[in-house]
C-alpha cells in the first residue's frame, strides 16, 4: 500500500503548469459609477460591447469602491484590507503599511499563474509597485506567458478618467477621431440627474462623457474579441468593473452612490462553473466591495481567505455566502490637497455617512475637480447666488453630521433622512454598527495625518493603532462624541485637553471647536495647547480658538504653524484650516513661493501652486 506521505510528495513534484486553473482577466475603467452603463439602465448610453457580456455574465447590483478615488481603493484591492487598516486612506501618501499584509499578486506568482498588469499601479503604501508583476507597463499582455501557464491579466482603461473633461483633452480627443466632433446626444435632451443643477456646462459635460463611455466599451470588446481568437474563452473567467465613481459633480470623491456604487460583471465559462452560483445573464443583489476582490482571487485558486484579509470570496472553492447583517465599510480621507474624514456603510439598499470634521464644505474635495467645467459653472452660479437652496449646502460649511439614504427609493440620494423620527431605530442601528467597524478594523483615520511621523516615525501607523486595541473603542467614542458639536459634552472635552495621550487632546478639541461659543470656557485650556508636542493639537487648538470667536490669536498661530519646517502634512492641514476659514491670504508669499519646491511633498507644492497662480505670483 502506497503511503499518504509518499503519494503527497508525488504530488508536490508535478510542475504547477501541468495542474489545470482559471486564468483570471480583469478590465477596469476609470471614474465610472454603474449608471453610466446601458447594461445597468442608461437608455442614453452605447456600450453594446458590455451590455453583450453582461448577457454573458452575473451582474451585480450592490458592488462597491471602498473608496471613492483611486489610489486608495487600489491598496484596499490589492491586500484585502480597508485602506484605513492599513494606514493607506490618504491620496498618494505612500505610507508604510504592516509587513503581513501580502499583495494577492505574490499568491497568484507564487502558484505559478504568470501575472500581467496594463499597467495602472498607484497602491497607495510604501511599496515598488511594478515589482509586484512579471510584466507591468502599457504593453503588459498575457501572450507573453510561458507554455501552458495560466494567467492573471489586467487592462486598465482610462479614456474615461474625469481629466477627459477638461477642455483640453476633449479636445484632443476629438482631434485624435477617438471622440466624434460633436456629442451624440444632445446636451439639451438629457435627463440631468435631480442633484445636479441645471446648467449648461453640467448638461455639455454629461453628453461629452457619454462620448468618452463609449470609447471606453470599444476597448473592452477589443479586448474580449482578442481573448476569442487566441482561443482562450473557456479557459478564462473575466471581471469588468470601474474603479469608482465619477465623473461629474458630485461622483468621485463623495461616498454617495455615485462616487461608489461601480459595475461589476463576471463572466465564468462553462468549465469552471462549479465556481461559481450564479448563472449567466443572472442579476444579483448580493452585497459586495473592492475588500472581497483579493479573497475571491485566492479562492478561484483554491486558497482559504488568509485571517488578515477582512472581505469574503464571492466566488470559488472557498467562498463565503452574504449575511443580510453585513454591512459594506465606506471611508473618505484627505483627497489630494483637502483634509476631510468621513465614513459610510450601506447594506445595498440604506446607507448611512458620518462625517468626523462637518465644520468643513463638502465641496470642494479636490480642487483638480476645477478643471471641468461642469464644477466650475456650479462654483460659480453658487458664488452669484443664482442657485436653488438645495443646490448651495454643498458649498457650505458646518455640514450635517449625518445622512441617512433610502437609496431604492431615492436613488441619487437628495433626502436625508437622519432627522426623521421614523427612521431613527435604524439610523441608530447603523451609527451602532459603524462605530463597532472604526473599531474591529482599527480605523486609523482618526489620527490625523500629521501624526503619523510623530507617533510611528519608523512603523506603520496601522501598528501603533493594534499596540492600543485595549482602548481604541474608547478614542473611537471620543470621535463620535466630537464631531456632533453638543454643548452637554463639553465637560467631557475639557477634561480631554489635559490628557496625557494626544489623540484624547486632538479629538477634545475638536468637540470644542465644533461647539463653538458655548465653550468658551475652555478658552484658557485651549491657548495653552498653542504649545503642545503634537503639530495637528497646536493646529487644531488654533482653529477651535477662531471658532470660540477670538480669531486674531486663532489665526496668527496657525500662521506661526507654517513657518515650522520638517513635516509637510502638518503644513498641509495648517493651509486647509486657514482655507476653510476664508483666511488663505493670511498665507504668506513667501510661503507660497517656497513650498512649490520640488523638495516639498506634491500636494503641498500642489496648493501652494494653486496660491501662486490666484496672486499672479
Amino acid at each position: 500500500m502506497i503511503s499518504r506521505l509518499f503519494l503527497f510528495f508525488l504530488w508536490a513534484a508535478v510542475p504547477l503548469a501541468a495542474v489545470e486553473r482559471p486564468n483570471i482577466l480583469w478590465i477596469t475603467s476609470e471614474d465610472n459609477d454603474k449608471y453610466w452603463l446601458g447594461c445597468y439602465g442608461n437608455k442614453n448610453a452605447r456600450t453594446p460591447s458590455l451590455d453583450a457580456l453582461a448577457e454573458e455574465s452575473v451582474r451585480f447590483e450592490h458592488f462597491f469602491s471602498n473608496a471613492p478615488v483611486c489610489a486608495v481603493a487600489r491598496s484596499t484591492i490589492l491586500t484585502g484590507v480597508h485602506a484605513p487598516s492599513q494606514g493607506s486612506q490618504h491620496m498618494r501618501s505612500r505610507h508604510p503599511i504592516p509587513a503581513s499584509y501580502k499583495p494577492y499578486v505574490s499568491y497568484l506568482r507564487e502558484a505559478g499563474y504568470y501575472t500581467s498588469n496594463a499597467s495602472k499601479t498607484d497602491y497607495n503604501f510604501e511599496i515598488n509597485d511594478k515589482s509586484l508583476w512579471d510584466e507591468c507597463s502599457k504593453s503588459a499582455h498575457y501572450k507573453n506567458r510561458g507554455k501552458d501557464q495560466p494567467f492573471f491579466a489586467i487592462f486598465n482603461l482610462t479614456d474615461c478618467h474625469e481629466s477627459s473633461l477638461f477642455p483640453g483633452k476633449t479636445a484632443n480627443a476629438r482631434e485624435s477621431g477617438k471622440i466624434s466632433a460633436t456629442p451624440r446626444l444632445n446636451p439639451e435632451e438629457i435627463h440631468l440627474r435631480s442633484y445636479l443643477p441645471d446648467l449648461p456646462e453640467i448638461r455639455q459635460d454629461v453628453a461629452i462623457y457619454s462620448d468618452f463611455i463609449t470609447l471606453m466599451d470599444e476597448r473592452v470588446g477589443q479586448i474580449l474579441a482578442e481573448l476569442e481568437k487566441e482561443g482562450l474563452v473557456e479557459d478564462t473567467i473575466v471581471f469588468y468593473y470601474s474603479d469608482h465613481g465619477g465623473v461629474t459633480p458630485r461622483g468621485k470623491r463623495y461616498l454617495k452612490d455615485t462616487g461608489v456604487n461601480v459595475p461589476l460583471l463576471i463572466r465564468v465559462p462553462e468549465k469552471w462553473k462549479k465556481f461559481s452560483p450564479f448563472s449567466a445573464g443572472e442579476v444579483t443583489k448580493e452585497v459586495a466591495s473592492f475588500v472581497d476582490l483579493a479573497p475571491t482571487v485566492l479562492s478561484l485558486l483554491g486558497t482559504k481567505t488568509p485571517a488578515y484579509m477582512q472581505g469574503r470570496a464571492i466566488l470559488g472553492a472557498h467562498r463565503v455566502e452574504p449575511s443580510e447583517q453585513d454591512y459594506t465599510f465606506l471611508f473618505a480621507d484627505r483627497f489630494d490637497e483637502l483634509y476631510g474624514i468621513r465614513r459610510g456603510l450601506t447594506d445595498g439598499r440604506w446607507k448611512y455617512i458620518r462625517r468626523f470634521t462637518p465644520s468643513y464644505s463638502a465641496a470642494p474635495y479636490s480642487f483638480f475637480q476645477f478643471g471641468q467645467r461642469g464644477w466650475q459653472a456650479w462654483r460659480q452660479a453658487w458664488q452669484d447666488g443664482k442657485l436653488e437652496p438645495r443646490f448651495n449646502r454643498i458649498w457650505e460649511k458646518n455640514q450635517v453630521v449625518e445622512e441617512l439614504f433610502d437609496t431604492e427609493q431615492d436613488p441619487w440620494e437628495v433626502q436625508n433622512l437622519a432627522t426623521d423620527p421614523a427612521h431613527r431605530m435604524r439610523l441608530e442601528a447603523m451609527r451602532k454598527a459603524l462605530r463597532e467597524q472604526m473599531v474591529e478594523y482599527k480605523d486609523t483615520g482618526l489620527v490625523p495625518e500629521p501624526f503619523f511621523a510623530e507617533l510611528a516615525p519608523s512603523s506603520p501607523i496601522a501598528d501603533y493603532v493594534s499596540s492600543r486595541e485595549e482602548n481604541w473603542s474608547s478614542v473611537v467614542d471620543l470621535a463620535f462624541a466630537a464631531s456632533t458639536g453638543e454643548a452637554g459634552n463639553l465637560p467631557q472635552f475639557v477634561a480631554k485637553l489635559s490628557s496625557s495621550d494626544p489623540l484624547e487632546r486632538y479629538w477634545g478639541v475638536q468637540g470644542c471647536l465644533l461647539i463653538g461659543k458655548k465653550a468658551n470656557e475652555s478658552s484658557e485650556a485651549l491657548t495653552a495647547l498653542l504649545d503642545d508636542s503634537h503639530a495637528a493639537v497646536r493646529a487644531a487648538a488654533a482653529h477651535a480658538l477662531v471658532s470660540l470667536g477670538h480669531r486674531e490669536d486663532g489665526i496668527a498661530a496657525l500662521k506661526k504653524e507654517l513657518n515650522k519646517k520638517g513635516n509637510d502634512f502638518a503644513q498641509l492641514n495648517v493651509c486647509n484650516i486657514l482655507i476653510q476659514l476664508g483666511a488663505q491670504s493670511e498665507i504668506s508669499d513667501e510661503w507660497v513661493k517656497s513650498s512649490q519646491s520640488k523638495k516639498r511633498r506634491k500636494y503641498v507644492q500642489r496648493i501652494a501652486a494653486r496660491l501662486a497662480q490666484e496672486r499672479g505670483l
